[in-house]
């Protein structure tokens, strides 16, 4: 039998724990009011979150934002959003063209096979990996060439009329194990240094963030070694090759609420999440790679509940502001009546709909939405603004009871 020298399953899962552990206990230095993090899931992430931002701009929120980060699928909704911004009309604080204007050109692309399409693509052509083909398709049907140049001014004082939020998108790097932060203002690995004023396509952070391993992954972007900027604490930056091709997976291999930057900048933290729990298997393979895809899934899963703990943890504690909710939380849990939702059997299929980049029926969709927009109305009128009212669901003709 070969032998690896690799430490314990169990000395790995400790030692991970206490890799997030001890980053969620760093000291927190909040210069900024509202964060938001929308979390990775495939096409089921991007029409939950797309509920979130739904009541969010209605309850006033989305324009009080100073960060939105995003993983994976939830970097779909956040570019199409970054994309459009400067084509929101905003009256008393809501984009009242936001169903126009976001929703509609979501809920277009989540009828598209993405991922089916581009994998066939990747195949077949001999010059482009499916990653590249997953960029195509987002450039074709939602970017239409824009860059990270092209997103809302970030620097804007908050009080100016043009003022948007920081929109960031997270990837991880597959060399240095690191979150890769991709915003107008930066590129930044914090082993390597970053890149100021990328000029990367949307697209392509977009589908680096939702480079879901190891079928769409790897994505190998191309920069200019001497782009780079070394800053404090970057002990890779002196090596070249890390400096020339970035080679990047799932923004949710490292953190899948984006939670890191905002849970240390942002006085008030809100996370939509429609990640999916690690499933119970009664029966779980022998054979060496599907037990190792096992292993790593159960490895992965206990560094996200860790995250969530913590964050659970300093709300309660006040350390935090701010609310949490997810395609699996019990909308009964907030003790907030009326919801515009009942747990039950509807509820509990939403949240455990794939999570795939392919074709969502009209059903799949409109549900989706309503759930996030149903749990965000209960979580914000519980713990951000008691004296908000109830909503109304976007689309009552699919109504989750």
């Amino acid at each position: 039998m070969p032998s690896f020298r690799t430490p314990s399953l169990n000395s790995q899962c400790i030692n991970l724990n206490k890799h997030f552990e001890e980053n969620a206990m760093e000291e927190r230095t909040p210069d900024k009011e509202y964060g938001l993090g929308l979390s990775g899931g495939g096409f089921r992430a991007t029409l939950f979150n797309l509920g979130s931002l739904w009541r969010l701009n209605e309850l006033g929120y989305l324009k009080k934002m100073d960060i939105i980060t995003s993983v994976s699928g939830g970097s779909i909704t956040s570019g199409v959003l970054a994309t459009r911004w400067n084509e929101l009309i905003f009256q008393n604080g809501v984009a009242i063209n936001f169903e126009q204007k976001v929703a509609d050109t979501i809920q277009d692309f989540c009828k598209c096979d993405i991922d089916v399409s581009a994998g066939l693509s990747g195949i077949i052509n001999i010059f482009d990996s499916i990653s590249d083909e997953i960029v195509k398709r987002y450039d074709k049907h939602l970017f239409n060439g824009a860059t990270l140049q092209d997103l809302p001014n970030e620097s804007l004082p908050k009080d100016d009329p043009d003022y948007a939020p920081r929109f960031q998108f997270y990837a991880t790097s597959l060399q240095t194990g690191s979150s890769v932060r991709m915003c107008r203002k930066r590129l930044a690995d914090y082993k390597i240094g970053e890149i100021p004023n990328p000029k990367i396509t949307l697209a392509t952070a977009v589908a680096a963030s939702s480079a879901f391993p190891p079928v769409l992954s790897p994505l190998k972007v191309n920069v200019k070694p001497n782009d780079w900027k070394k800053w404090d604490g970057a002990y890779l930056y002196d090596k070249p090759g890390l400096r020339s091709k970035l080679h990047l997976t799932d923004g949710g291999v490292y953190d899948n609420m984006g939670l890191e930057s905002i849970w240390k900048r942002c006085k008030n933290v809100l996370v939509s999440d429609a990640g999916a729990p690690l499933n119970v298997d009664a029966k779980p393979s022998a054979e060496w790679a599907q037990q190792s895809v096992r292993v790593l899934n159960i490895i992965t899963d206990q560094a996200r509940a860790v995250r969530k703990r913590k964050l659970i943890e300093d709300y309660k504690r006040g350390v935090t502001g701010g609310a949490y909710w997810g395609i699996r939380t019990k909308i009964s849990g907030y003790n907030i009546t009326p919801t515009l939702a009942t747990d039950g059997q509807t509820t509990r299929k939403l949240a455990d709909i794939r999570t795939r980049l392919n074709h969502f029926s009209t059903a799949e969709q409109k549900k989706l939405i309503n759930w996030g927009y149903a749990l965000t109305d209960a979580a914000v009128r519980t713990y951000v603004d008691t004296s908000a009212s109830i909503g109304n669901l976007p689309y009552p003709q699919y109504p989750l009871k």
